[in-house]
């Protein structure tokens, strides 16, 4: 009896030369966006179907021999042809060896008429859970790692932070402990895949001197391992939010400027500036012209192994927009002055 072919590799989004590690990213990435937890109303169904077609074409493709045997179906995947099993009973491989399978995803329907006819009862041994390791000899894998943003002032950079982050991620399903089943049956909390999706909150600690574009490692912060294998690491990767006074110059220095009025840069003054580390003091010379630039040595951001950098403060005039009669006066008195030196 002919059934319906199904393009597993088209399901996963992956080319039909796709390694195992593709395999497995885009089944993890598709699994996140269809997992029924996830949904509700008129989408859970329609979710629940791409779920189930989803763990059906990785228990294939991630598993070597099935996706052997499924190769070897030739042309027809190209022409989307019914698929007749062939002679000599279902669920045998290439060499006669006997496919047979455990847990399924029974939550969900099972699996397809072709699957069945291909590889056989899906209710023996075989794969087991999310990780899909076979019984018996299960492999270890580590967790992938993962990465989060976070924006920080210049201030929290240079000094140092610590945040309270709120991330949601892949955690192990409660229920069945990462194993995808609750007895025979495939766990109805994750649905077989053996993870849930879970919102977690922490500290993050940010040293002192952290650069746009740093990553902070949290140890152990990333997605479950499989078949007991340890977590991945999360990456907290560092965005500098712009500052509303300085400018990050030559990577360890800052830039800012500073207003005085005409007659100070004339007669010269004292101004206060501000720094990362609060105010301080710095003397304007007599016929100080505007743009001229003044170095506050180890003001800057922290030189990565020893020091900082400086803090350059730029002179600007500031032009009064009105003045007064007398002072329009005085400016007429000292333009007559001018005039005649």
């Amino acid at each position: 009896m002919a059934v319906k072919f199904r393009d597993y590799y088209e399901i996963l989004g992956v080319p039909r030369t796709a390694t195992q590690d593709e395999i497995k990213k885009a089944y993890r990435k598709l699994a996140r966006k269809y997992h029924p937890d996830l949904h509700t109303g008129a989408g859970k169904q329609e979710a629940e179907r791409k779920f189930k077609e989803l763990n059906e074409a990785n228990e294939v493709l991630s598993d070597p021999k099935k996706r052997a045997k499924y190769d070897q179906l030739g042309p027809q995947w190209r022409e989307g042809m019914d698929f007749t099993p062939p002679p000599g009973g279902r669920g045998e491989g290439a060499r006669g060896e006997s496919f047979r399978y455990e847990g399924g995803f029974e939550g969900f329907g099972g699996f397809s008429d072709f699957f069945e006819s291909l590889f056989g009862d899906r209710t023996g041994g075989g794969r087991r859970g999310r990780g899909f390791g076979r019984a018996g000899a299960a492999r270890s894998l580590r967790g992938s790692d993962i990465e989060a943003e976070m924006e920080l002032t210049l201030e929290e950079a240079v000094h140092g932070a610590k945040r309270r982050v709120r991330l949601a991620g892949q955690a192990l399903c409660p229920v069945c402990h990462g194993t995808g089943l609750v007895g025979q049956q495939t766990c109805p909390r994750c649905g077989g895949t053996g993870r849930v999706i879970e919102e977690r909150e922490m500290t993050v600690n940010i040293p002192a001197g952290a650069r746009d574009g740093d990553r902070v490692r949290l140890a152990g912060q990333g997605e479950p391992g499989e078949n007991g294998g340890p977590p991945g690491d999360l990456f907290i990767r560092i965005h500098l939010l712009p500052h509303p006074r300085f400018k990050i110059i030559n990577q360890n220095d800052l830039e800012t400027e500073i207003e005085v009025m005409p007659w100070e840069a004339v007669i010269g003054t004292e101004v206060r500036v501000q720094t990362l580390d609060g105010e301080g003091t710095l003397k304007i010379p007599a016929g100080s012209r505007r743009e001229k630039r003044f170095r506050l040595r180890g003001k800057g951001l922290p030189i990565r192994g020893n020091g900082r950098g400086d803090l350059y403060v730029r002179l600007e005039i500031n032009i009064p927009a009105q003045v007064s009669p007398e002072e329009r006066h005085l400016f007429e008195e000292l333009a007559r002055l001018a005039k005649e030196r």
